[in-house]
């Protein structure tokens, strides 16, 4: 059993190493509108971009799938840093193509009802570029956009671990 695991983690690291790279919107382009359902603290509700801009800065992550190890490790890290986000006047939502019973139940157990997670449609994940290799999920790939809708940063890492200090990076450069 040991050999096979160890054989799979090889080749799913293959497997990632070979996939294309996202080509992610650029920093200073308009990031596309959109409304889709959500859910906070295992409550759904309508997230609208649009509406949230109007509160300041989002940052908008895309994660491949709730309840995989990278995909859990950064839905806490980002809850873990929530209070630093809010102190910089920015909201976070998550993003991925799960279905919103299972994105209910992320955001109560990994997302620890700190921030909430959306249904990424396929058009969403094509008007952000996201689209991972050959699949429906959407690649690791996060953005700032400030309240008048720019881009203003991004980063784009199957490793979780950069997504949450980058984005708080730009999130309080925009405050300066």
């Amino acid at each position: 059993m040991t050999r096979f695991r160890t054989l799979l983690v090889a080749a799913l690291a293959v497997g990632v190493a070979a996939a294309p790279a996202s080509a992610e919107l650029p920093v200073g382009a308009a990031a596309p509108g959109f409304s889709t359902k959500a859910a906070l603290a295992g409550e759904e509700f309508a997230f609208s971009l649009r509406e949230a801009l109007k509160k300041g800065p989002v940052v908008l992550y895309f994660y491949p799938k709730a309840f995989t190890r990278g995909c859990t490790l950064e839905a806490n890290a980002f809850a873990e840093t929530m209070p630093e986000f809010k102190k910089a006047g920015a909201s976070v939502i998550g993003m991925s193509n799960d279905d919103i019973a299972t994105l209910k139940r992320f955001s109560r157990e990994e997302c620890r009802d700190a921030f909430p997670v959306g249904v990424a449609s396929a058009k969403v994940i094509a008007d952000y570029d996201v689209k991972y290799a050959a699949t429906d999920l959407a690649s690791r790939t996060s953005y700032v956009i400030a309240p008048d809708g720019r881009i203003v940063a991004v980063h784009s890492d199957s490793d979780y671990r950069g997504h949450v200090t980058e984005t708080l990076a730009a999130v309080r450069a925009l405050s300066r």
